[in-house]
């Protein structure tokens, strides 16, 4: 689009030669941000000057592929410093009205649309260009927040998952809170890792601080207690209270001849100790 290239060259010449009055213009279009840019800086080694200029510059130039790769640089480095995204879209439509405003001062001084289709068309393509860098940029901030909110979620999981040792051979489990398929997923696989690794013979599992389980959480444990027998481990349950006990029968839950219950889990320690 040869007249893109025509305002690109006259912007990038304006900034070029009125760098302070095109930060400040900038900055007095974002009160909320101007306050914090240092911060921004600081915190997130995020220079938000620098950065206007090259989004323009990727808008100017047509250089859709840079522009889409900016947006998920800046959603990333958004998400790890934990920067709100208020404050992000108040930047970017700064960026836009002080864009236009420019625009509109060299259209009046210099004329560089012919006629007003080639505005409106100029018009729709800038306007265009920055709403694809913010859609991108929410995208790519989501996905990278999901997956770091997915990542601490696991490391909790694994830490809500002790399996604390008695004796040789013989460690203890308890469980505690509410349990969904993905804490059995947890379970199932740190259980028969450390039954691997540190050669746990019997596990005393025990049960009586955990919330009620639903029926297809039920089918996943008695899986994992199936699990346990292959492998050659005894599984101990303590702990179970009635509500638990008459859930599971009615699920239809069939315990393995190698699985003891027990009453407590005192009193189960004291018999192995």
């Amino acid at each position: 689009m040869e007249l893109m290239s025509k305002v690109s060259d006259e912007v990038h010449s304006y900034i070029l030669d009125n760098g302070e009055a095109f930060n400040e213009k900038l900055l007095s279009e974002a009160v909320n941000v101007s306050i914090k840019i240092k911060d921004i800086l600081d915190r997130g080694n995020i220079d938000l000057l620098k950065n206007a200029r090259k989004l323009i510059s990727y808008v100017l130039e047509q250089k859709d592929e840079e522009l889409t790769s900016f947006a998920e640089q800046e959603g990333i480095a958004w998400a790890t410093y934990s920067l709100t995204l208020s404050l992000k879209l108040e930047w970017v439509q700064a960026i836009r009205r002080t864009l236009w405003q420019l625009i509109h001062d060299l259209e009046s001084n210099k004329k560089i649309t012919d006629t007003r289709d080639d505005f409106f068309d100029m018009e729709k393509y800038v306007n265009d260009r920055i709403d694809q860098f913010l859609n991108s940029f929410f995208i790519s901030y989501s996905s990278y927040k999901d997956e770091m909110l997915h990542k601490q979620r696991e490391i909790v999981e694994h830490l809500s998952v002790p399996i604390i040792p008695v004796r040789e051979n013989v460690s203890v489990l308890p469980l505690i809170g509410s349990m969904d398929s993905y804490r059995m997923q947890i379970i199932e696989e740190k259980v028969f890792n450390e039954i691997s690794t540190s050669r746990i013979q019997s596990l005393i599992i025990d049960l009586s601080g955990m919330a009620l389980m639903e029926i297809d959480v039920i089918d996943e444990f008695e899986k994992i207690l199936a699990g346990l027998s292959m492998m050659g481990c005894r599984a101990i349950l303590t702990g179970l209270r009635p509500d638990l006990v008459k859930r599971m029968v009615h699920s239809g839950i069939r315990f393995d001849k190698d699985i003891d219950t027990r009453g407590t889990l005192q009193e189960t320690l004291r018999e192995y100790l």
